[in-house]
């Protein structure tokens, strides 16, 4: 069972203002299928859970799914964001402040 499915169940029985029964007789299914649709104990198919919003006055639709981002203003950021790294002040240190690699796995594996 998903949680989705008893979530749009649920939000179905809430939204329409009917009791269970009530929209149970509307969709034309048992009050203890549909009271199990909302618990989660059941997994209703994609059919029932339409006849259940139909009941309570809603449709089911399946559209295209919209980027969560928008793609040309994450560009503009993107830009933003490089035009500001090369802003910024570049001094490279001539020596490394930690040890080298080859000594520490020497040193680790016991090797002179």
């Amino acid at each position: 069972m998903t949680a989705l499915d008893s979530r749009m169940a649920a939000q179905v029985v809430a939204q329409s203002g009917l009791s269970q029964a009530e929209l149970a007789r509307r969709a034309g299914m048992p009050r203890s299928v549909v009271n199990a649709y909302v618990k989660g104990t059941r997994e209703p198919g994609v059919d029932s859970l339409a006849r259940l919003a139909a009941a309570g006055g809603f449709e089911l639709r399946l559209e295209r799914r919209r980027p969560p981002v928008d793609a040309e203003r994450a560009s503009e950021i993107l830009v933003q964001v490089l035009e500001l790294a090369e802003a910024l002040p570049y001094r490279p240190r001539p020596t490394l402040d930690y040890p080298d690699l080859r000594e520490r796995l020497s040193v680790n594996r016991g090797s002179p």
